[in-house]
């Protein structure tokens, strides 16, 4: 009983790491990134879909992302797309390919960005703490039932403090890290 709400706290909480280090790839650092292309859908064959899926994306230098459609006859959609998305970027259509030159950040864009970055670190936060509740409540649900000792509850609850600290410490790191990208200059 202990294990399996301790493997699906552990589970929980590494998926909301994994969800934070997600986003954080999306923001724009001054450096090209083709994670700041993913969530873009382009409407086309009748449909929208994502850019990965009908181009190439590279990164022929650090300023500079190049799309690359398969089909030719959808260049004008994706640059289109690309610019509806409201990146701030101003996507270049050579005839064959998309460049996106990417603009060096203004200091001032620089702390808005890294604000967003602490918001959405502390909402990580958040929701480790909710998940750290949740478990609790059901290790003292389980001790209440008589399932479990009150010993075996208190060790597993200090069980899901060192993996909260252990998670929190994760997420501390990687916006230690994506603040220190973003007021690279």
């Amino acid at each position: 009983m202990i294990s399996l709400i301790l493997d699906d706290t552990e589970t929980r909480m590494g998926k909301t790491v994994d969800s934070l280090r997600q986003e954080l790839t999306r923001i724009r650092t001054g450096k090209a990134n083709p994670a700041l292309l993913d969530n873009i859908r382009v409407p086309c064959y009748d449909q929208e879909m994502p850019l990965k899926q009908i181009a190439s994306i590279a990164v022929p230098d650090p300023r500079q992302i190049v799309v690359q459609p398969w089909d030719k006859s959808i260049l004008n959609d994706i640059e289109k797309a690309i610019q509806k998305a409201d990146l701030g970027l101003n996507p270049n259509n050579d005839g064959s390919f998309i460049r996106i030159p990417i603009p060096p950040l203004t200091e001032e864009r620089r702390k808005d960005l890294v604000k967003a970055v602490r918001k959405m670190a502390e909402d990580a936060k958040i929701a480790l703490r909710n998940i750290r509740r949740d478990a609790n409540e059901q290790l003292k649900a389980s001790e209440k039932d008589g399932e479990i000792s009150e010993d075996e509850s208190r060790r597993a609850q200090d069980k899901v403090q060192d993996l909260i600290d252990n998670k929190t410490s994760d997420l501390e790191e990687l916006l230690r890290r994506k603040e220190q990208e973003i007021m690279e200059v």
